[in-house]
Parts: structure tokens; C-alpha cells; sequence
């Protein structure tokens, strides 16, 4: 019996496995690819995060802030639409832990980045158009692979104490649920 089902071995399903093995949870973490590929696009990406008014920014001479990092996502996604109300929701929560907790949490499990802040979807000189108007692009010490070592470390090791069991070349298609269960 399992508790919680993962599916995807990518970052957010490493994350999400060992969060739930962190809350007591068995878990089964399920990905297509075989076990070469954990951590999927995100090993393979340059390993930017992200972050909002950051001591990298401050030494740069970044001035950044919550309000302004919502105010560009907002000038970019033009939520504008009942059916946008979730995606505004998911903004605004993503904002606030990248502007609060984000940045020392990362830090507690092994992650660094490097000194400078770089402008991924830079946008104009104010907030209300398309991108970021200031530098938010984070690049971790070892870019991909280094975004992804320390939750495959972390899940590795929920493994060995058996709150983890992974299944790999496992392809989801449906659900079935029956008496309340998955």
C-alpha cells in the first residue's frame, strides 16, 4: 500500500516525493524514462532560478520587490478572464516564496548560485509590459545538474530508508479510482 503516487521523476516530482516522504507518506515515484533520467528537463536546463529582491540582486545594485516581480508577471500573462482567477493564484503563491522562503530554503538543501543575476525574459524599463523588468535569473553552481543533485540526493535517501520505492519505463495513462482510492 502506498500513500502517495508521483508521477514524473522531473524536479517538481522529486520535490514532491520527498515532501510527502518528509511528511511521513510511503511513496511511489513513477517516470516513463528509465533511472538516467531523473530529474528530466531540468538536468538538462542552465539551471536559472527565479528570485525576488536576493542578496545577489542587492549587490548588483537590483532593486527588486514583491510588488514590482507581480507587477510584470501580471503585465506578462494579461490574466484578464474568470477562468484566469487559479493561474493569478499560482503567480502570486509562486512570488511569495520566491521573494521569501525560496532562496535560504534551496540554500539549506546544498544549492548556490553564481554572484551575478541575469535578465531572462527581459521586458521594457517599467512593469507593465512584457517580461521581467529587472534582473531575476538565477544560475545554480552547476547549472541543471546542480538544481537537480540535491533532490536526487534527498530522494535517494528517503529510497534506503524505504519511504521512497521508485518505478521506472512506468507510462501513466489513466486513473481508476475505486472506494475512495487511487
Amino acid at each position: 500500500m502506498t500513500d502517495v503516487i508521483v508521477i514524473g521523476a522531473g524536479l517538481a516530482g522529486l520535490v514532491a516525493a520527498y515532501e510527502a516522504a518528509q511528511r511521513g507518506r510511503s511513496v511511489l515515484l513513477l517516470d516513463q524514462e528509465g533511472a538516467q533520467s531523473l530529474g528530466g528537463q531540468a538536468f538538462r536546463s542552465s539551471g536559472g532560478l527565479s528570485m525576488v529582491d536576493t542578496p545577489e540582486q542587492r549587490r548588483m545594485g537590483i532593486k527588486d520587490s514583491a510588488d514590482l516581480a507581480l507587477s510584470d508577471w501580471m503585465g506578462s500573462a494579461q490574466f484578464d478572464r474568470p477562468e484566469d482567477a487559479n493561474p493569478r493564484k499560482v503567480a502570486q503563491a509562486y512570488l511569495e516564496f520566491a521573494g521569501g522562503e525560496m532562496r535560504s530554503w534551496l540554500q539549506s538543501k546544498g544549492m548556490r548560485w553564481f554572484p551575478v543575476v541575469g535578465w531572462a525574459e527581459r521586458g521594457g524599463e517599467m512593469a507593465h509590459g512584457h517580461g521581467n523588468s529587472v534582473p531575476r535569473f538565477h544560475v545554480t553552481w552547476g547549472t541543471g545538474p546542480g538544481v537537480v543533485a540535491p533532490f536526487e540526493r534527498l530522494v535517494r535517501q528517503a529510497e534506503a530508508e524505504g519511504k521512497i520505492s521508485f518505478g521506472f519505463r512506468h507510462r501513466v495513462s489513466n486513473l481508476i479510482i475505486e472506494n475512495g482510492g487511487v
